[in-house]
């Protein structure tokens, strides 16, 4: 198997690999000049799978090969709520593997169509709490177990996806931004992209803040908060939040946590949209959400670098699906943008969760 190596002719790539990363920093604008604050997006949906997640899958293959675990003519198999399954399915075809995807019943059907396209196989199984054996991980973990030509990716244990970040996101934010970035804003998954990217930055800068942005329904706000794992309301948002510490998580430095609602996720896309053209997934919104939240206690003269995570096009049955929120009871006019960030100015500081 050949790990492809940059071409230096004309800039032009050997394989469709050598796009993933070096993504572009955006100003969102509105929020800026809103806030009095630097705040910037990291363009992830530039990547060729659509996703932050093509960093990591790129990099567990990468170093599955060197190390001797994947050789040639193996299956590659993972459990995912879509990304980091389109992330794996397009590197497993370009460097020649087959690819196994294990999806839970319930995503959207967007991330399904594309590990098709991907030539992957997909087995959906029903969503049910993780302590299930039926779990989609534990489906995938047992797979791979039980076939000596299959290697698990275990994308929530296997440090490889942070690495990812350390070596690769990181240097490119702090590159791009010059070294001036006051704060990190990321939702959690697996921990990957909050852990590389706020060890790398927190190496350069030790006074950057990095915050967690959790929605309604993880358990990850009230672990930092009591070290306990306990839910509170539900959210629509894929991918995002889990009830248990993971591997990659442990590797993160975090130092402020909050929780916010399918609603300001909701109100963010559309105000965001409007004023700047940006079209955001709904884990891109809550990133955004909490970049605001972040400048809102931070004050003004701050630069905050948040990830679009994804094309927002994997988000448009259930975010942008009128019938879908109104199910839902989300409003797509609820508040304007200065509203909600004199909201966020006036939460009590309690509703902040320090990390030491």
């Amino acid at each position: 198997m050949t790990i492809f190596s940059p071409s230096t002719t004309n800039n032009i790539a050997n394989n469709i690999t050598e796009l993933i990363g070096n993504t572009d920093l955006l100003r969102i604008n509105s929020l800026s000049e809103l806030t009095g604050c630097e705040i910037l997006l990291k363009c992830e949906q530039q990547n060729p799978g659509g996703s932050i997640k093509d960093r990591a899958a790129l990099q567990l293959i990468k170093d599955a090969i060197e190390s001797g675990q994947l050789k040639n003519g193996m299956t590659i198999v993972e459990g995912t709520a879509g990304n980091t399954g389109i992330g794996l399915a397009l590197v497993a075809n370009a460097y020649g593997f087959n690819m196994l995807a294990v999806m839970p019943r319930g995503q959207a059907k967007e991330k399904e169509q594309m590990i098709a396209l991907y030539n992957a196989q997909l087995l959906l199984v029903d969503a049910c709490p993780f302590a299930d054996p039926k779990h989609f991980y534990h489906t995938a973990k047992r797979l791979g177990e039980q076939h000596g030509d299959y290697w698990w990716a275990d994308q929530f244990e296997n440090i490889s996806n942070c690495k990812a970040h350390y070596l690769n996101t990181g240097p490119e934010i702090w590159q791009q931004t010059q070294g001036h970035i006051d704060a990190l804003v990321s939702v959690v998954g697996t921990g990957g992209t909050i852990a590389g990217n706020s060890q790398y930055l927190s190496e350069q800068n030790p006074q950057l803040q990095t915050w967690l942005v959790d929605p309604h329904g993880s358990g990850i706000y009230h672990y930092l908060k009591t070290g306990q794992y306990q839910a509170s309301g539900s959210s629509f948002t894929e991918g995002i939040g889990i009830m248990r510490t993971v591997e990659n998580f442990r590797q993160a430095k975090i130092t402020k946590a909050i929780r916010l609602p399918d609603q300001d996720l909701v109100t963010i896309s559309r105000e965001i949209s409007q004023r700047d053209g940006i079209l955001l997934g709904s884990s891109s919104a809550l990133n955004v959400a909490g970049a605001l939240y972040a400048a809102a206690k931070m004050g003004p003269g701050k630069t905050i670098v948040t990830f679009c995570c994804d094309l927002a096009e994997r988000s448009y049955s259930k975010l942008y699906n009128a019938d879908f929120l109104k199910e839902k009871q989300l409003s797509t006019d609820h508040e304007t943008l200065a509203h909600m960030f004199k909201r966020y100015q006036a939460e009590p500081a309690s509703a902040v969760i320090t990390v030491r």
